[in-house]
């Protein structure tokens, strides 16, 4: 074995064991589409200022380290070539410089007032609102405005370290290029105000942007609009005293600016009157532009930039509205199970109440096998024991595993076995139907199996001639594991649940495979077991709906089934169950539009099943990704409170379906880790089964590994009759 081995290596090229064992498309695609809208959600996140922002603010400190020359200076002041001069505003000339935007609400009003009047301005940006909004930078730049920096995401610089300072320049030039094509030489420390107001710890920051090639400018009028003192408290704010220059500072964005806004459009009219003029900051002071056009890498550099915040606003919102759609589903589905499942319940259990007419009848059963020699004799021995007239008709479809011989080496009566080539579930059903000898034709899983009473609580509903189909109560008869439990807590208040709400609303999507019954002409009628979808019981449910039968179901008809033991397993398993589903609701989309019996399906039982069986989990990973980036970037406590919330409701309705199946409350003790992790296993399998059918792809009936562990409740049925070892190994033709 050894020797093959190097051989296999060395035809690869490659040392044994260094091949990688890669991770499945399955789910290798999730997994990635999950990482990507992560990331998306966080670079919203960082534009929104959601993470790495920093909103401390430094209290005032003494000036001793600051020249005096830049105290009784003017607001321009250049650091640029390791001195430090300061520049002030010609007579009569004003420098309007708007901080904080652009906003999509009051740039465009204040950019309309300023066009009207024929003003200059300077914007003052920061890069989160340039990235978010570029369509206004590049507005600001096209009507001959002037751009200055106001740093990335607003902090107090004087807290931040050079490296820090470097990357909020950094970035805000970048989203400047992206937005508008251009770089500025001008800057606005957060939280500045007039020169004099310069102290021991802004003085070296303003030092160090100097050295960066900026011209740091703050202001020596300010409107105070940020306090909406009104329109005509910012008008006298704003005024020059004795005809002097200024630059005056206002806001256009960070919250309403209604004032703002009304006082521009009569500041300018009146100060224009009055001889001044509004122009840009270097059209002031008769210098070069501040901007600089920007080309090659960097221009593309931050045009991808503006496109991927761009894409994380819209996918966001996306997210936001799925996240909505989500949230509705869910509450809305539970309000329904619980109050049509109570409606339910009433029903079936009051006093006296009856289908019709007893069903005494025999009934036939049908058992598909496939490879089933772990769990075939404790189904079968299950059925000896029914209280109900009953014949067995084991199908085996090519079992390799010699699952026929142990059944019939039982030689049990009323028990026989058919053979078939491989041929799948749907035509071992069909097999099992053209001999069956009775009119009520049972089905089960050859990992089954069933109570005494099984078969008689599931066939009384026949006693209805509208009754065409009858679903019973599938239990987990493994929940020992964690994976059986929290698959113990879906199949009680997932599958059971919702069967007893679609039964009320007369729509029920699907028959399990463990435990249902029909009546034979129904199935004739429909054309039978049908092999056009890997979800058959789905899909033979549906025809009987649009057929006018009525499908009910039968809580008292309890059924015990193997689930899956592992993830691998369950995968397997529900990648079928979700693909299926898919194909049976494709195939039967004709409903929506038909009249009688199959519209009204087509028109209430589609769409439900589309959006709790297909939409509402595929959709449900956003329920952690949000809980995710709010635990750690925030709102904490607002979104532990809000999972905390949807959970209540989940745990109510699972204590709510345990009550109804009389089941122990201890294995809900699971149910937040299930809806944590389950959750993301269940993405994962519906996104593989979209995936399969975009692509066209098709799945064979899977043959899940079993262990035979489970039987009805009481233990074992006993044989009914001993037999020799030689009896049990004797070849059967």
């Amino acid at each position: 074995m050894a020797s093959r081995t190097r051989r296999t290596g060395a035809a690869h090229g490659a040392p044994v064991g260094s091949r990688r064992r890669r991770l499945p498309m399955r789910l290798l695609l999730p997994v990635l589409v999950l990482v990507a809208l992560m990331a998306m959600l966080m670079l919203r996140g960082y534009v929104h200022s959601e993470i790495l922002a920093d909103h401390r603010i430094q209290p005032e400190a003494s000036s001793d380290k600051v020249p005096e020359k830049i105290i009784d200076g003017g607001p321009v002041i250049d650091t640029r070539g390791g001195g430090a001069t300061s520049l002030k505003i010609p007579d009569h000339r004003i420098v309007l410089t708007f901080d904080d935007g652009p906003d999509p609400t009051w740039t465009p009003k204040v950019l309309d007032v300023l066009k009207k009047h024929h003003a200059h301005a300077v914007f003052f940006v920061t890069g989160t609102m340039s990235s978010r909004y570029p369509d206004l930078v590049r507005r600001m730049v096209d009507e001959g405005h002037e751009i200055g920096l106001h740093t990335f995401n607003h902090p107090d610089l004087s807290f931040q370290s050079k490296k820090r300072i470097d990357w909020e320049l950094s970035q805000n030039q970048l989203a400047l290029a992206g937005a508008a094509g251009i770089r500025t030489s001008l800057f606005r420390p957060p939280y500045s105000s007039f020169a004099d107001a310069m102290d021991d710890r802004s003085w070296p920051v303003t030092e160090y942007i100097g050295t960066r090639g900026y011209i740091t400018v703050v202001n020596n009028t300010d409107s105070e609009d940020w306090q909406k003192p009104g329109v005509r408290k910012i008008i006298s704010n704003a005024t020059p005293k004795n005809g002097k220059g200024a630059i005056v500072l206002m806001h256009d964005s960070g919250g309403d600016r209604h004032q703002t806004v009304q006082a521009l459009d009569r500041f300018l009219p009146d100060m224009a009157a009055r001889g001044y003029r509004f122009d840009n900051l270097t059209e002031a002071l008769d210098a070069p532009s501040a901007h600089t056009t920007v080309t090659g890498p960097e221009l593309w550099k931050g045009k991808a930039w503006i496109f991927l915040v761009q894409a994380s606003e819209q996918i966001t919102d996306v997210l936001v509205v799925g996240l909505a759609i989500i949230g509705s589903l869910v509450i809305g589905r539970f309000v329904l199970m619980l109050l049509l499942s109570g409606i339910h319940a009433r029903r079936v259990r009051r006093k006296g109440f009856r289908w019709g007419e007893p069903v005494v009848q025999p009934v036939s059963v049908l058992v598909p096998a496939y490879n089933e020699a772990k769990c075939i004799e404790n189904t079968v021995r299950s059925l000896m024991a029914s209280e109900h007239p009953i014949e067995v008709l084991v199908i085996d479809d090519g079992s390799s595993d010699g699952t026929a011989r142990i059944v019939e080496a039982m030689g049990l009566p009323n028990v026989r076995v058919v053979r078939q080539l491989n041929a799948g579930k749907p035509a071992a059903l069909n097999r099992g139907l053209a001999n069956a000898r009775h009119d009520i034709i049972v089905m089960m899983d050859g990992d089954t199996v069933f109570e005494p009473s099984t078969v008689r609580e599931l066939v009384q509903p026949f006693g209805d001639p509208r009754v065409g189909a009858v679903a019973g109560n599938a239990k987990v008869g493994n929940r020992d594991s964690l994976i059986g439990a929290w698959q113990h807590i879906e199949y009680v208040m997932g599958f059971n649940l919702d069967r007893r709400m679609y039964d009320i609303l007369r729509c029920m999507p699907t028959i399990p495979g463990a435990v249902g019954a029909f009546r034979r002409s129904a199935l004739e009628r429909v054309g039978g077991m049908s092999e056009d979808t890997l979800a058959e019981d789905t899909d033979i449910t549906m025809a009987m709906h649009r057929d006018g039968w009525r499908v009910v179901y039968a809580e008292k008809a309890r059924a015990w089934t193997e689930a899956p033991e592992s993830v691998q397993q369950l995968w397997s398993q529900r990648y079928r169950w979700s693909y299926g589903t898919m194909q049976a609701i494709w195939k039967h989309r004709g409903a929506l539009v038909e009249r009688g019996p199959s519209g009204r399906f087509g028109r209430v039982g589609l769409p439900l099943v589309s959006l709790f069986m297909v939409v509402a989990p595929l959709l449900a990973p956003l329920i952690d990704v949000f809980l995710l980036y709010g635990v750690v970037f925030g709102p904490t406590q607002k979104t532990i409170v809000a999972w905390l919330g949807v959970l209540a409701i989940q745990v109510v309705c699972a204590a709510y379906a345990f009550r109804l199946d009389r089941e122990r409350m201890t294995h809900l003790i699971s149910l937040p880790l299930q809806q944590i992790l389950y959750r993301q296993l269940m993405y994962v399998v519906l996104l593989q089964s979209w995936i399969t059918a975009l692509t066209g792809g098709r799945l064979r009936w899977q043959k899940l590994r079993r262990t035979g562990v489970v039987e009805a409740p009481g233990g074992p049925v006993p044989s009914p009759r001993a037999s020799s070892e030689s009896d049990e190994r004797r070849p059967v033709g």
